[in-house]
């Protein structure tokens, strides 16, 4: 019987270089996918979108930099064979986590950290994206397998669960909650379906399966062989005639795919579970077997498509932030691509929290924000003389309670990525103030925009520091008008009533 010896440097040397690895390199399938709905979109609010993913991608490829500044919470999988043995005094989640370590720390790429210790409480962040969430199967071989994925919080916090009865249809269930989503999960992405088990099998099922290949184009050339294949279909069209979009802009595509996986489950439950991945769609399947670390293969810039230049085509407005006024906004119309340049201010939740107590405790804001645009944005560190790393936008309803607050002391506008929710936009209105989007997954075409960055307040909350970006034609869609449309609202309306035939 083969037995086979790892050793647990080669298991942590394998972890970072894929975590690497795949912050900066999509997968040829998804940039496949993801070429081929460019081609065919016809909402240009949403091919815009698109484009800009595609491009931000070859750059991160190219540059070798986060394709998206949430470099994610990893998750691995890891299948150990029953006649493997691993090398190490230390066990393999803590192999796992060094790994990790070495990835996130890695002065040339370094990547953001999100996680935070004591979830309840303090909330801490470690400062290395430790610890990673391992799952351990042992199988039969002589191998370790190792699935490893970074998954941001945007989509990870769209993930739901239910209970149907057995008799309820999941793919109605599935598109009742398609429906309440947004576009905080950044589409257009993979939707990963886990039915059966129990509770938290269901959950793994789903978590797993938008990791297996992006094969949809070929399912759909050759049509279904199997019931679950027609299930993916079905739903794969069903999903898209709703018109959601490139980040909840109204369009054709807003899944490249669907993903199924199903466990046995007991005669009274239909546990299903719905995971959706965003548009970085970041995993890398590797194999150890003894003989030294696993390395995944770079792909060919010849993989990325020629996208559409938005400013030489001269389709958009360009805007300065220096001297923009209300008056100036109130002709902006909701999906315009503006160009930004000036000075803007950046802000999250911490920041934003923190200015709501020092405002209800009567003292004075460090930051005057009359007449400002803030950006909702945790970077990227920078290196070797970036004014800042990766630095796409975060999801924008956690600042929604704070948005009164901040348009009281004057501000014109802010940045950041999916929808608003109802009051806010009324408030956005009530102030003749605008909401703009930038692309969520476009990281790094954005962080070429910005020239300089400044920390002026908060510096102790790291990332989550306000900063005072210098920009340079930083690409943004209006969201929000002054009167308060939202294209959120009326992109994917006048999408799904076209696609309307298709939802049999």
């Amino acid at each position: 019987m083969k037995r086979s010896e790892i050793t647990g440097p080669d298991i942590v040397e394998t972890v970072r270089a894929a975590l690497q690895f795949i912050s900066f390199y999509h997968q040829k399938d998804y940039l496949t996918h993801l070429s081929e709905a460019y081609e065919r979109e016809e909402s240009a609010p949403a091919r815009a979108a698109m484009g800009q993913i595609l491009e931000s991608s070859r750059l991160a490829a190219i540059g070798q930099r986060p394709m998206c500044q949430d470099t994610g919470m990893v998750t691995v999988f890891a299948k150990l064979g029953q006649d493997a043995h691993i090398q190490s005094e230390k066990t393999l989640s803590e192999l796992i986590n060094d790994g990790v370590r070495l990835a996130y720390l890695d002065a040339k790429n370094p990547l953001r950290a999100s996680m935070v210790d004591d979830p309840l409480f303090d909330r801490k962040n470690t400062k290395d994206n430790t610890p990673a969430v391992t799952h351990l199967e042992l199988v039969a071989g002589h191998t370790l397998e190792l699935m490893i994925a970074a998954k941001g919080g945007g989509s990870e916090n769209k993930a739901r669960f239910t209970v149907l009865n057995p008799s309820a249809s999941v793919s109605d269930w599935v598109i009742d909650t398609m429906k309440t989503l947004g576009a905080g999960w950044c589409p257009p992405g993979v939707i990963g379906i886990g039915v059966g088990g129990s509770a938290e099998k269901a959950m793994l099922l789903a978590k797993r399966a938008v990791m297996e290949p992006i094969d949809m184009s070929d399912l759909l050339r050759r049509g279904p062989n199997t019931k679950a294949e027609e299930f993916r279909i079905d739903l794969y069209n069903r999903i898209n005639a709703l018109g959601i979009g490139a980040q909840g802009l109204g369009g054709l595509t807003t899944v490249v795919d669907v993903k199924l996986a199903t466990y046995p489950t007991h005669a009274a439950s239909k546990p299903v579970a719905l995971m959706p991945q965003c548009a970085a769609n970041r995993h890398a399947h590797v194999t150890l077997d003894g003989t030294g670390p696993a390395y995944m293969t770079p792909p060919n810039l010849s993989d990325w498509p020629e996208v559409a230049d938005e400013k030489s085509a001269g389709i958009a407005r360009r805007v300065n932030l220096d001297t923009l006024t209300r008056e100036a906004m109130a002709d902006w119309k909701t999906g315009e691509t503006l160009l930004l340049s000036g000075k803007m201010l950046t802000g999250r939740d911490a920041a934003h929290k923190r200015l709501a107590d020092m405002k209800a405790a009567g003292q004075d804001l460090p930051i005057s924000l009359k007449g400002r645009v803030i950006y909702y944005v945790g970077p990227v560190d920078p290196v070797e003389g970036e004014a800042v790393g990766p630095a796409g936008p975060t999801t924008s309803t956690r600042m929604d309670g704070f948005t009164d607050m901040i348009l009281n002391e004057g501000l014109l506008s802010m940045v950041g990525k999916a929808e608003r929710g109802q009051d806010t936009i009324d408030k956005i209105a009530a102030k003749k103030a605008t909401y703009l989007i930038a692309v969520g997954g476009a990281a790094v075409l954005v962080s070429k925009a910005i020239r300089d960055a400044k920390v002026v307040a908060f510096k102790d909350l790291g990332m989550e520091a306000i900063h005072e970006f210098t920009v340079v034609d930083m690409p943004v869609t209006v969201a929000v008008d002054a009167n308060g449309n939202s294209i959120h609202t009326s992109g994917p309306k006048r999408w799904r009533r076209e696609l309307a035939p298709q939802l049999t």
